[in-house]
């Protein structure tokens, strides 16, 4: 079996509920090793809770999610070891330099000095950050500022991202990076699923495709 037949990520049953409102129903979704998926839907669709679930963001009301083998509910160290998750919203620090958000995130998954100076290289030179590096994270752009949130994403090496609507809301420039950096991912083998309302953006990026509206999966493949 190639690597790009073996499921790395899957959700079976999967339902979140608010009270008496259903966000996402019964959805049932898989994702194979090496491969680039793209989420599709409106806003409201039930894309970030699947994807927020999919990241150990928020717990399923029931049905179970599984990346890398491991459940998200049971194991949410093991999934977050291998995954990394991007979104629109930075929420970084504004103390902090750029050069120590990134270093902050490398000691949250224990990377050695050697590992981390190779990715944070790799990844400061793809995004043009060596410029504002020592700047404080309150002094930079929202273009620069969403630079910093992918390099912490990144930082770990990942085998799995989640890429939640990344380019909403920034300039030209900024966005894409982003697109630079998921195209890389696709082609360094890495897993991605990737959600946008730019479909120009999915039909360039990805392998296959899912489309939710009103919390079902309408397609899958």
């Amino acid at each position: 079996m190639s690597e790009k037949n073996i499921t790395c990520l899957s959700a079976k049953g999967l339902h979140k509920q608010y009270g008496s409102r259903m966000v996402v129903n019964d959805v049932d979704i898989s994702v194979n090793r090496n491969e680039v998926v793209g989420l599709l839907g409106p806003n409201g669709a039930g894309k970030t809770t699947m994807l927020r679930m999919i990241g150990t963001m928020l717990a399923p009301t029931s049905g179970i999610i599984s990346v890398n083998g491991f459940d998200t509910v049971t194991h949410p160290q093991s999934v977050k070891q291998s995954l990394g998750f991007l979104s629109g919203n930075t929420g970084l620090y504004d103390r902090l330099t750029a050069e120590e958000m990134v270093k902050y995130y490398a000691d949250l998954h224990e990377m050695s000095e050697i590992d981390y100076q190779k990715s944070r290289d790799r990844l400061f030179a793809l995004l043009d950050m060596e410029e504002f590096a020592g700047r404080r994270i309150g002094k930079l752009s929202t273009g620069m500022m969403q630079k910093v949130n992918i390099a912490r994403t990144m930082i770990h090496e990942p085998e799995v991202v989640v890429f939640d609507e990344p380019t909403s809301g920034l300039d030209v420039m900024a966005s894409r990076s982003i697109i630079r950096l998921i195209k890389e991912c696709g082609d360094e083998g890495r897993t991605v699923i990737f959600s946008s309302h730019r479909l120009a953006e999915i039909q360039s990026l990805c392998d296959d495709l899912a489309i939710i509206h009103k919390g079902e999966l309408y397609f899958n493949g």
